[in-house]
């Protein structure tokens, strides 16, 4: 539900009434993941998707259904082997999906408001929503927030109070790690009793990508990232050449040498740090720190020899072996490509393959799974609460 936020946010501030399909569980090569939505309000307008296409129509008319009497359903998806017509996933997987009304008179509106607020305007924010369990607690929804103290949520799941309280440390955890998940606790809030299946949405602030070098393949890299839904800074020493005019789309660019800006700036697990200097005096001390970073990616531009004389530049001042095997160098894939549009997409497919776990070798004659991210069981489940 969240990744479609700043639509649902909108129609929430416009007093619609409407209801989300959220995709909870997904097995075999399902085409979404746990989270992704499909909402359709009183008029019949409908925003997002929950399969790419397989199951729409079928999922457009539970919303219309729900949205009319009031009630939460949760509907299974899968193949159909008899009917190629039939509603069902032509790409062989399952999903189960959770169809909720959001009506003026729903208890969790205000829960659903308050999160689609929140990560509409950029914010960390959790929903949590039970999935299976009790009809009387199916859809109720409790909301955590970084920003609040331990243990503080919204809303509620209906149960035993010792529920909600677990569910909003698992939650705040889910979010900690900006994972979308479901997890497994009893109904009264132990590993004990009736289990309840809980969906965990996360909503977290853009992952940062870091374009060091203002040079003609930094700006095309700066388009791809904002495509792939970074929030892209763009640092250099040399003021002439990192300017707005250049780099129009760059959330920020920033004038300073790029060892000592990634010394003062923020950076997590979820960073990925582009090396486009193609110079030793800005690529070594920064590749130096880059290397010693939580980061998920570190990358840098140049030719083999460059990269040899870099490593050994590198070796020189104590990066060990272990940290050097971090650095994608060459950086991006062989795609053969030349032109800087074609480099840009070489290094953010190397990019997305490191964060999804992809090989990046061609799909045709392959026997890789095409969703890295799914399992031959449904998906998205964590386990039982500790």
């Amino acid at each position: 539900m969240l990744d479609i936020a700043d639509e649902l946010n909108r129609w929430v501030e416009q007093g619609r009434d409407f209801a989300v399909a959220t995709v909870v569980a997904v097995g075999g090569s399902a085409p979404r993941q746990p989270g992704a939505a499909l909402a359709v309000d009183s008029e019949g307008t409908a925003i997002g998707s929950v399969s790419g296409g397989c199951v729409e129509g079928a999922v457009y008319e539970l919303c219309r259904q729900s949205l009319e009497d009031g009630e939460t359903v949760l509907e299974r998806f899968g193949y159909s082997d008899d009917d190629a017509f039939a509603v069902g996933l032509t790409c062989g997987g399952i999903i189960d999906i959770l169809v909720t009304p959001v009506r003026a008179d729903s208890v969790s509106r205000p829960v659903f408001a308050a999160a689609l607020a929140a990560a509409s305007a950029g914010e960390a924010a959790a929903v949590a929503r039970v999935t299976s369990g009790p009809a009387e607690l199916l859809g109720r929804a409790l909301l955590v927030r970084t920003t609040d103290g331990a243990g503080a949520y919204e809303g509620g799941l209906g149960g035993h109070p010792e529920l909600d309280r677990t569910v909003a440390g698992e939650a705040r955890a889910l979010l900690d790690a900006g994972r979308t998940a479901t997890v497994e606790i009893g109904a009264d809030g132990s590993r004990c009793g009736q289990p309840l299946v809980v969906l965990v949405e996360s909503s977290v602030p853009p992952p940062r990508m870091i374009v060091f070098g203002s040079i003609d393949f930094a700006s095309a890299l700066v388009r791809m990232g904002k495509f792939l839904g970074y929030h892209v800074t763009v640092c250099d020493a040399r003021p002439v050449f990192a300017t707005p005019t250049r780099f129009p789309d760059a959330d920020e660019i920033v004038v300073e040498w790029p060892h000592r800006y990634l010394e003062g700036t923020e950076v997590d697990g979820r960073t990925v740090l582009c090396v486009l200097t193609h110079d030793a005096k800005f690529d070594v001390p920064l590749l130096e720190l880059a290397l010693r970073l939580p980061v998920a990616y570190v990358g840098a531009m140049g030719s083999r020899r460059t990269h040899e004389d870099r490593n050994e530049r590198l070796r020189e001042v104590g990066v060990t072996e272990l940290e050097l095997a971090r650095l994608r160098s060459p950086i991006g894939l062989d795609l053969g490509a030349r032109t800087p549009e074609e480099t840009a997409v070489s290094i953010a497919a190397e990019i997305v393959a490191a964060r999804r776990g992809g090989s990046g070798v061609s799909l045709t004659g392959a026997h890789t799974p095409i969703h890295h991210d799914g399992s031959r069981e449904l998906s998205g489940r964590i386990g039982s609460v500790a």
